[in-house]
């Protein structure tokens, strides 16, 4: 699970920078100064690298095996700027709670 959560992590930080590169300086440019050229560019590319990041966090729920509102908000987060960075820290928490915790044997 280890590997699932460092591909969450690192995306999940593209992503946050990305959406803040948009909304900072792309949205003032497009509605302030009628210069579209960086939301046109970045834009499209936050696009991607959100489906990454849906991907990476579906992967990681599922390993983990959290429930469908935990990934639902988890996913959400890459949508909202700054959430990502707060998402991913829950996360790495979330993750690395879980895996310390012993499991019951069965039996």
């Amino acid at each position: 699970m280890g590997a699932a959560l460092t591909r969450y992590r690192v995306i999940a930080w593209i992503v946050g920078v990305v959406l803040i590169l948009l909304v900072v300086i792309g949205m003032p440019l497009k509605y302030g100064f009628d210069e579209p050229v960086v939301v046109e560019t970045i834009g499209p590319a936050h696009g991607f690298l959100y489906m990454v990041y849906l991907a990476a966090a579906f992967d990681l729920s599922r390993r983990a095996d959290w429930s469908l509102k935990r990934m639902a908000l988890v996913m959400l987060a890459g949508t909202v700027p700054f959430v990502s960075f707060y998402a991913e820290r829950r996360v790495g928490r979330w993750v690395t709670t879980d895996t310390r915790t012993p499991q019951p044997v069965a039996g």
